[in-house]
Order: C-alpha cells, then structure tokens, then sequence
C-alpha cells in the first residue's frame, strides 16, 4: 500500500509539474498514471488479485464512482440536456441500448461459449465514454459545436443509465441473489433502483433548496457550500446502500436534481472543488488500471478480444449512431464523429472493477481481460486516429488559402 501511494504520488506530482508541455504533446495525467500502474504492476504481479478482490477493493471502487457519476451529472450545461435536447436523447435513448445490444452481438459471435448474462456485464463495461484520456479531442476546430455538445451529455449521463443496468446484468449471472431467469434477476435490481430515484432526487432537492435559502440569508460561505458538494454523492450513495438501494442511481439522480434546482450566480464556481476530486479520484483509477493491466495481459490476452474491443469502438458504434440519428438532420460528417469520438476511460474501468470483485474467478478474469484491452485499444485509436481525423474535419471546413 505505502509503495502504490508513494508512486501514484510521485507520477501525479510530476505531470502537475510539466502539465504544460506535456498537454502540447498530447500527454494527459491518465498516461502518466498508467505507467506509473504498470511498473509497479511489474513488481507485485503475483499480489495483484488478491488486493483487487477484496470488500475493502470494491467499497472504494464504488465510492469513485458514486462521485464520478455524480460530478459527470453536474457537468452537463445548457440545461438537463444540453443545447441539443432531442438528439441528445437520441444518443441515449437510441444509440446506447442498440450498442449494447451490438456489443452482445458480436460477443456472440467472437465468443459463443460464453452465457448472455455474462456479455451484458461485459457490454456495459465497454459501453460508457469518457473524454479524461484525451480531452483535447473536444476542444479542436474539427469538431462542431453540435457535436461537441451530445457527446457532452452523453458523456454526462450514460453511466447513470448503466449503472443499474450492469447491476441487473450481474444478478442475472447470479451474483449476490441468485436468479435464474432476466425476469428473477429484475425483480432483483429494479426495486433498488427504484428506491434510489427516491432517495437520489430527494437528497438533490433539498441540498440545493437548503443551498439556495442559506445563501440568501447570508447563512453559508462560498467554502463550505463546495464542501457540500463533496459530501452529496457519499450522502445518496450511502443512504440508498443503507436501504437496500442502487447507491450508483441515488448519486446519479441526486447531481441531476442539484443542478437543476440550485439557483445561484456562483453555482459554477462551486462545482469547480468537487470537479476538482473527481479529477483526482480519476488518476486514482488510471494508476489501478496500469496495475490491472500487468496482471491481465501478463499470460497474452486471445486474439478475439482485442478483435472484440476493436469491434465495439468502431462498428457497433459507429453502426448505433448510424441508425438512431436518421431523421435527426445531423450532417453526415456529424454523424461519423458522434460515432468515432467515443473514448473508453475511468467508467469502464471502474465498472470492470465491481465485475472483477463480484464475480467468480474465470469469469473475473474475462471481464479484466476485456475491459484492459478495450481500454488500451481506444487510447490507440483515439489518441492517434481521432487528432487525424479531426484535422480532415477542420481541413474540409477550412480549406487552406492557396495563391
């Protein structure tokens, strides 16, 4: 434990230290922590699974993530659903379930000894975006300001969608109460997400009234009101655990109602501290992600599922968005970026994590696998393909002068 502290510490420190010209060369603090993960990876292989499998493992997995989603929520502008709200709900709505079910497909066919049950788990650890590895992919002239908005929101809420959808997937394959049918395991994961709705937009509304009413009255400061932003997710997660319910859903649900009900001028500067722990808590995760993928790939990893990995990222995604945005009067050049710019990153990561610890050993081992090399396959494709195309974007937009 000294010896992983002590190395993230000195890897983050040291990217703080040259942030500057390591953005310039496109180097993110996700990298550096990967490395960082990887060397001491190297060095306590043989330790790895037994630290990873662990109560104490999976309650940290689920705090970042109750966070995360909770900061992803707070973070979509514009309104609830951005500038765009139809098409963004065609991205959520549409293009998200018709990916999971391609992700299944070609699980089936890349993989057909392995139980449905199973590749829905596998499907919503590839399914969710996330732009820490490479956020200069939106901030380019090649990309719309459309565009750039959905993938926002997208980016915002799919992991709320999937949160309890991976919970459901989970006790189908029988974790936790058994369930021997998708109908068992339902009625399994719908009351608890049920129960979280409740406790997640209570909890959201009365923060943001009690917010709204102590600032008037000139009870609060703007200190302790980011201090309550940081203690809002622990509160829904904790209190739907509490009762039984999806701690994920009750952040979730609880960052969409604090946003929409906190009036304030200073609102957006309030979010900065707890957007600040998220971004912490996600080299966290990128630095645990460098370890896991030592242990994973350490034996090889088959040739299925890297084509796998490749398969989602690109066809099943770019065929998703394909099809929910007919009718949506998206240019074509718009709907192949929506497809192309979707980047896996810390949700992937953490909800292979919660799979890893909860389910039994091989299937453990193949959701780790899966999720390690989705990862690694995107930072190669969006970290090296999507500044290429993005460049011909802006270079069909642009055309340079020519005398």
């Amino acid at each position: 434990m000294i010896a992983a502290i002590l190395c993230a510490g000195v890897a983050l420190v040291g990217w703080a230290l040259l942030a500057e010209p390591l953005a310039r060369r496109g180097v993110a603090a996700p990298m550096v922590l990967v490395l960082a993960g990887a060397l001491l990876g190297l060095c306590a292989r043989s330790t790895v699974a037994d630290t990873l499998n662990t109560a104490v493992a999976l309650r940290c997995a689920e705090i970042i993530l109750a966070v995360l989603l909770f900061v992803e929520a707070t973070d979509v502008r514009g309104g609830l659903l951005g500038a765009h709200p139809r098409t963004a709900l065609r991205a959520l709505l549409v293009a998200l379930p018709i990916g999971l079910a391609g992700a299944i497909g070609a699980g089936l066919i890349l993989l057909p000894h392995t139980d449905v049950a199973l590749l829905l788990v596998i499907a919503c650890v590839v399914a969710p975006v996330d732009f820490a590895p490479a956020p200069s992919l939106l901030l380019g002239r090649g990309v719309p300001t459309r565009v750039r908005d959905i993938l926002k929101v997208e980016a915002g809420y799919a992991d709320g969608i999937l949160s309890p959808l991976i919970v459901f997937a989970l006790a189908w394959v029988g974790v936790g109460a058994q369930a021997d049918s998708p109908l068992d395991a339902l009625a399994n994961a719908a009351p608890a997400a049920l129960e979280a709705l409740l406790v997640g937009a209570v909890i959201g509304t009365s923060l943001a009234a009690a917010m709204n009413a102590t600032e008037r009255h000139h009870l609060s400061n703007a200190r302790s009101r980011r201090l309550i932003l940081v203690a809002a997710p622990l509160l829904a997660w904790a209190a739907a655990v509490g009762i039984g319910g999806n701690g994920f859903v009750a952040a979730f649900v609880c960052g969409v109602a604090f946003r929409y009900f906190r009036r304030s001028a200073a609102a957006e500067d309030e979010l900065e501290f707890v957007d600040d722990v998220g971004a912490v808590l996600t080299t966290v995760m990128w630095f645990v992600f460098g370890v896991v993928a030592v242990y994973s790939l350490w034996s090889g990893v088959p040739l299925r599922w890297i084509v796998y990995a490749v398969a989602t990222l690109t066809v099943v995604r770019l065929a998703a968005f394909a099809i929910a945005m007919v009718g949506s009067g998206l240019r074509p050049r718009e709907i192949a970026l929506l497809g192309w710019l979707g980047p896996r990153g810390t949700s992937t990561i953490v909800f292979g994590l919660i799979a890893y610890n909860e389910l039994p050993d091989a299937d453990a081992a193949r959701v780790a696998e899966v999720m390690t090399v989705t990862v690694l396959a995107s930072i190669v494709l969006h970290g090296i393909g999507t500044p290429l195309t993005a460049g011909r974007r802006e270079r069909a937009v642009n055309p340079p002068n020519r005398s």
